[in-house]
């Protein structure tokens, strides 16, 4: 299996081959762009009969080995059993192990219609963010004994991939964490499960800005190649393609445990705000999972519904970008929008690079073929089963108190933005799985606002707010992160 770059100019094709080991580390690649197979490993009907049985480690070595070729089966099937395990994914709600890793709750049945929510939340920091970075840590740590190297993370957070890396790096040998997050902007559970982390490996810098300024200063970084090569800098964001396609196995698992056959369709939606958890499930629907519609669901930062309602895909400025209860999704540049968008245009890099050009430079683009605008691919959207909606903080109570009051069950404001817009695309015969952000005590702000009780904590996180917290407040300044970088690396 090669990698390209989405990026990729013409002369590009005399290089060698990236293989999944190659890119494993690093990111973004070297143009800007960002890594995809240079073509879809395709699954037939057959594997996915036999991969009904498998338990979810199995599961994940059938859907990885596709990807990874380069690495030795035998290895890779010692990696997936090593990370998805009952003791790393308890089912967190009963305080038990469980061997079920991301089971399947029936919400609503109103006829034929079923609302089905996935459990994605029972890793070990209560987000869905675990079921790809418990693996990565392990692939990390796999790649870099064989090579006898180091490696400094250097990532971005809105709320839950900080803290799934951070538990998911601790003590790995030869691994560095530095991550940025916005500052004061996380719910204080957050905040408190990522700074509240002593290890020497573990840095916290809490930025000045918004996500995106975050996000921008990680780029800024990965894209000085002489920098990225001297301090040994890598990614654990959804920019990392390993771990996107470690989020594909989940989508697997939901269809199989809704279907009993595969002329059956399933649909999925997805809370989103950086675009890699639904980038997941097209990944998965490209490979021929039968999936009808893949609905992204946007808080008021709805940046991505705006596009899949219109074909204008339009970032917003810091400033733009509203402060919500669904924090996690306050992102107004989707980083891995890019790869959906370099599928849509025919995988024309050439024109890939020149759409997010004028990302960066104006701001957006337009592809709903009026006059004037870059393109008109937006007709091909439906093609590829994406629908989006929009859910605001009055949706996100109502609904947090509906499914309480219905189904006996608290969820978390990212999830309640799920089920809020998923009720909208409910289709006859065509099961819809919202896939679960986190647990609801990540939020208790919210939460409490909504029930008038506070959330449900999980054995061990009950006064987590008052550990001691250890991190660096500074401006979104790329020169002063270098050099924080370089003198906390000894590079």
């Amino acid at each position: 299996m090669h990698y390209v770059s989405t990026r990729a100019a013409k002369a590009a094709a005399s290089q060698a081959p990236q293989q999944f080991s190659d890119i494993l580390l690093g990111g973004l690649a070297p143009d800007g762009g960002l890594y995809l197979p240079a073509e879809y490993p395709q699954v037939s009907g057959a594997e996915l009969d036999a991969w009904r049985k498998l338990s979810y480690a199995d599961l994940a070595f059938e859907i990885l080995k596709k990807f990874a070729t380069d690495i030795p089966e035998a290895d890779l099937r010692k990696l997936t059993k090593k990370t998805y395990t009952a003791e790393v994914y308890r089912n967190v709600r009963k305080g038990e192990k469980s061997a079920d890793i991301t089971p399947l709750r029936v919400l609503e049945q109103d006829g034929d219609k079923t609302l089905i929510l996935q459990a994605l939340s029972n890793g070990p920091t209560l987000a869905f963010k675990d079921m790809a970075m418990q693996l990565l840590g392990n692939l990390f740590e796999y790649t870099l004994a064989k090579e006898g190297a180091e490696l400094n993370i250097f990532g971005a957070t809105s709320g839950d991939t900080g803290s799934a890396a951070e538990y998911a790096m601790r003590g790995k040998k030869g691994i560095r964490v530095f991550m940025l997050s916005p500052h004061k902007k996380m719910s204080a559970f957050q905040s408190a499960q990522m700074f509240s982390l002593q290890d020497p490996n573990i840095f916290n810098i809490a930025v000045e800005g918004v996500f995106d300024d975050c996000q921008d200063l990680v780029k800024a970084v990965s894209n000085d190649l002489p920098f990225k090569a001297q301090q040994k800098i890598g990614t654990v964001n959804s920019i990392n393609w390993a771990r996107v396609v470690a989020q594909v196995v989940y989508y697997f698992r939901g269809y199989l445990a809704a279907t009993t056959d595969n002329a059956q369709k399933v649909s999925f939606t997805v809370p989103s705000g950086n675009f890699g958890n639904i980038c997941a499930g097209h990944i998965a629907r490209m490979m021929g999972l039968p999936i009808d519609r893949l609905v992204a669901a946007t808080n008021e930062n709805d940046v991505l519904d705006e596009f899949f309602r219109t074909g204008v895909y339009r970032v917003r400025k810091s400033a733009e970008t509203y402060h919500t209860s669904s924090p996690s999704m306050d992102i107004s540049k989707a980083s891995n929008f890019e790869r959906f968008i370099y599928d849509l245009v025919g995988r024309d890099a050439e024109r890939v690079r020149a759409l997010f050009h004028k990302v960066e430079t104006q701001g957006g683009f337009d592809l709903s073929g009026k006059p004037g605008s870059d393109g008109d691919e937006f007709k091909l959207v439906s093609n590829y089963g994406f629908s989006s909606g929009k859910s605001t903080h009055k949706d996100r109570l109502d609904t947090i108190r509906d499914v309480a009051d219905d189904f006996d069950i608290t969820i978390d404001t990212h999830t309640a933005d799920g089920i809020k817009v998923a009720r909208q695309y409910m289709a006859p015969g065509v099961p819809m799985i919202v896939l679960e952000t986190a647990l609801a005590a990540k939020f208790n702000e919210t939460i409490l606002d909504a029930l008038g009780v506070d959330a449900e904590r999980p054995a061990g996180f009950e006064d987590i707010e008052s550990l001691p917290q250890k991190f660096v407040v500074m401006a979104a300044d790329v020169d002063k992160m270098k050099a924080y970088i370089a003198a906390n690396t000894g590079l």
